[in-house]
Formats: structure tokens, sequence, C-alpha cells
């Protein structure tokens, strides 16, 4: 039962951990990118209209989203919350000798 118990850690840090990388390789590959592209535009125009904004904002946006995924910052329905009802479903199950829906 214990080998089972460390497995079942060990499986859950090794998401945790290919969670984390995929989101600093997003991000870093958004600090290249849009580097990259604030380069070009100041080359191009000297800033006069700064379109690799338009580029930063909605991948900035879909960086948020997904630190957000990764850190757990989900204020109504995170990991924390799911793993509280879960526990709340089966103490409950067991309480009344009944399953739950």
């Amino acid at each position: 039962m214990e080998k089972l118990n460390k497995e079942s850690r060990y499986i859950k840090a090794k998401e945790r951990v290919d969670e984390l990388k995929k989101f600093y390789a997003n991000l870093w590959s958004y600090i290249m990118v849009i580097s990259a592209l604030a380069l070009i535009n100041y080359l191009t125009n000297e800033f006069r209209y700064m379109w690799f904004l338009w580029a930063a904002f909605g991948w900035g946006i879909g960086l948020a989203f997904h630190a957000i995924g990764t850190f757990n910052l989900n204020p109504f329905f995170g990991k924390r919350w799911e793993e509280r009802k879960i526990k709340e479903f089966m103490e409950e199950e067991d309480e009344n000798g009944k399953k739950w829906r």
C-alpha cells in the first residue's frame, strides 16, 4: 500500500513539474518573440506606431490564463476547491452509507 502511495505521489509531482516546464517555456517564448517583434517595429518605423503591442497583449492574455491554471490562482474552481469537494462527497458517503451523485 505504501509503495502505491509513493508511486501516486511521484506521478502527481511529475505532472506538476511538467506543467511548470510548459508554463516557463511559454513565458520564455513570449519574452523572446515579443522582444524580436519590438526590435523589428523599432527598426521599421521607430515606434511611430507600436504594432507589436497588439501581439504582446493577445499573447499576454493567453499567458495570464496559463499562469492561473499552472499556479492554481483560480479563486472559484481551482484544484483546492476540487479536492475539498471530493473529500466532502467521500465523507458524506461514509456518514450516510450511500453513494453520492
